[in-house]
């Protein structure tokens, strides 16, 4: 009898135990979202949670979420912008041992899951270290034993959408127009103006004395919209609200294609464009996309010594000619294959590669 009696007690405290355990288990959606953000801004979490994050791409563009140790989010996102060619096989997550969990990197549309349990309370983030998205993509996963004490989510100093970071950056002097050291190239995926919300912000280094030059790439129509010389962007406003104001540009426009429809042409109509990611080649980056189902890689570098860019095309097979509009009529051009005409390009089905350079008139005035 008293064997049945102790028997029927363990099986009651292990069925507590599994209660209790699966109290603590939680299953949470997280969205990205256009203008680089995650659905939600704030976890919080007792300790010893099982936690089971469900990740799914909303955005037009690659995305991932890493999650990290405390105080060690800015660190993992330089060292995954310092990855180069090694990032897209390595789903842009540095070797580290502040990285906790992380999902593989998702296309627009993909989803992944990670699991993770933190026995300990701390202040840890999860972040996109995309290339140009860890600035500002990010939220904070609390684990804690007191949720009442941490501060209203609109008064979180951890979280991109609160003034903290401007208001800290003055108490210490002039504001920092980037969240870290600035390396040349680089690139930001941020709100650009006179551009789409998919647009992306490349900064290139002055090559031979030549002045820095950057350019803005736009997504939605796989087209450069316009460049420029003398910096890069300002991102202080950035940090002031949530994101979502255009950044500044630092310095004067030298191109511009002001159409909103993509350069390609296929039979003389505009081909219908699909955007598919890019990768870094020594940090400049190759955008990948489809032009009525031909894929094209576009790389661009600064002219050495003088303003102008230098912008190689690997073209796809195809049995039709592309027509490649080149934009302003401001700059001088030159093709290493095809012909240009009028303002375009036009590109035989037999060319696999094409290198357009420009080089900005000394009279050019802007349209």
């Amino acid at each position: 009898m008293r064997l049945r009696f102790l028997w029927l007690a363990l099986l009651l405290a292990v069925g507590r135990l599994a209660a209790a355990q699966s109290a603590r288990d939680t299953t949470i959606l997280i969205k990205t979202m256009a203008g680089l953000q995650f659905s939600e801004k704030r976890l919080v979490l007792r300790p010893n949670t099982r936690l089971t994050l469900i990740v799914e791409n909303d955005d037009d563009m690659a995305h991932n979420l890493v999650v990290t140790k405390p105080n060690s989010r800015a660190r993992v996102v330089e060292f995954a912008l310092g990855m180069g060619e090694t990032g897209p096989a390595r789903q842009f997550v540095p070797t580290l041992s502040d990285v906790l969990a992380h999902t593989r990197l998702l296309s627009p549309g993909d989803s992944d899951t990670l699991s993770l349990t933190l026995p300990d309370e701390g202040d840890f983030s999860y972040v996109c270290t995309y290339p140009g998205h860890g600035s500002i993509m990010y939220g904070m996963l609390y684990v804690t034993n007191a949720p009442r004490r941490l501060p209203p989510i609109e008064r979180d100093p951890n979280l991109p959408q609160t003034t903290a970071h401007t208001g800290h950056a003055h108490a210490a002097g002039p504001p920092a127009v980037h969240p870290y050291a600035l390396r040349l190239p680089a690139v930001y995926r941020t709100f650009m103006p006179d551009a789409s919300p998919a647009a992306i912000a490349v900064g290139l280094p002055g090559l031979s004395g030549g002045p820095q030059q950057s350019y803005c790439w736009d997504a939605t129509t796989c087209q450069l919209r316009y460049a420029w010389a003398g910096g890069f962007v300002d991102n202080t406003e950035q940090w002031d609200g949530k994101g979502q104001r255009l950044t500044k540009l630092v310095g004067d426009l030298f191109f511009r294609d002001s159409t909103t429809q993509t350069p390609w042409y296929v039979d003389g109509k505009p081909a219908q464009v699909r955007f598919g990611g890019y990768t870094l080649l020594d940090r400049y980056p190759e955008f990948t996309y489809t032009a009525n189902g031909v894929t094209i890689r576009e790389l661009t570098k600064p002219q050495a010594g003088q303003r102008g860019l230098v912008r190689r095309f690997t073209i796809g097979p195809t049995r039709q000619a592309l027509r490649f509009r080149l934009g302003d009529t401001a700059n001088q051009y030159k093709a290493s294959a095809g012909r240009i005409e009028r303002g375009w390009l036009i590109i035989p089905p037999t060319v696999r590669s094409v290198t357009v350079s420009s080089v900005v008139l000394p009279t050019a005035q802007l349209p």
